[in-house]
């Protein structure tokens, strides 16, 4: 890359994040859908109520969101920098395993209260997830810069789409009387069927 503006490899880089989020980032989009189902719902005496406005559930996401943006940018820097590395095969078992966690979560709420920091700490096994796809880079020190800002801004992006795609239609089904049954209960469990499908393969094939 020597020679090539820093801002065509912003760019690009940005191009590579969004990418890795929006068609391909399966069990990341799925993590984010797993912090969401819940999100348009209180918990009152151990049980889901319809959140009664916009404005709560909406500021959870965005707090939720954060911790995990926060999360997954700091691993990401470090191990792009080659100051933490962990074997891929252990990083993407755990960021499978963090989908079943918080999906569980969803049907039996062990988590309440504490989530951010659940989230927080399995966001920084996604940021190591992502780490690879800057690997080339990390001995370019001038490309380094641009390409690590890039990618994290398409991630961002990435995610504010699934986000802004998703957390509408559900704020908006939660009052229906399925919602909890079919949609939260029932979509954990799936989320959970495809996560622990995905921990075995990673962890025990290593696929």
């Amino acid at each position: 890359v020597d020679g090539i503006p820093k801002t065509h490899v912003f760019g690009r880089f940005v191009g590579e994040g969004v990418y890795h989020i929006v068609p391909i980032g399966y069990d990341h989009i799925l993590f984010l859908i797993s912090l969401l189902l819940p999100a348009v719902m209180i918990l009152q005496s151990g049980a889901y109520m319809p959140a009664p406005g916009f404005r709560e559930p909406f500021w959870h996401v965005v707090k939720i969101v954060s911790f995990f943006t926060v999360a997954h940018t700091v691993t990401l820097t470090l191990a792009t920098l080659n100051i933490v590395e962990l074997p891929a095969r252990l990083v993407e078992s755990v960021i499978a395993l963090s989908i079943a966690i918080v999906a569980l979560n969803n049907i039996i709420p062990f988590m309440h209260g504490r989530l951010w920091t659940i989230v927080f700490t399995l966001g920084l096994f996604h940021g190591l997830g992502f780490a690879n796809v800057l690997d080339p880079f990390t001995y370019r020190k001038m490309a380094l810069a641009p390409a690590l800002a890039g990618f994290n801004v398409g991630v961002e992006i990435g995610q504010l789409m699934v986000v802004g795609s998703v957390f509408p239609v559900l704020y908006l089904l939660r009052t229906q009387p399925f919602y909890k049954p079919v949609i939260l209960v029932g979509g954990s469990i799936a989320l959970m069927a495809v996560a622990l499908f995905w921990f075995v393969q990673r962890a025990v094939f290593g696929g």
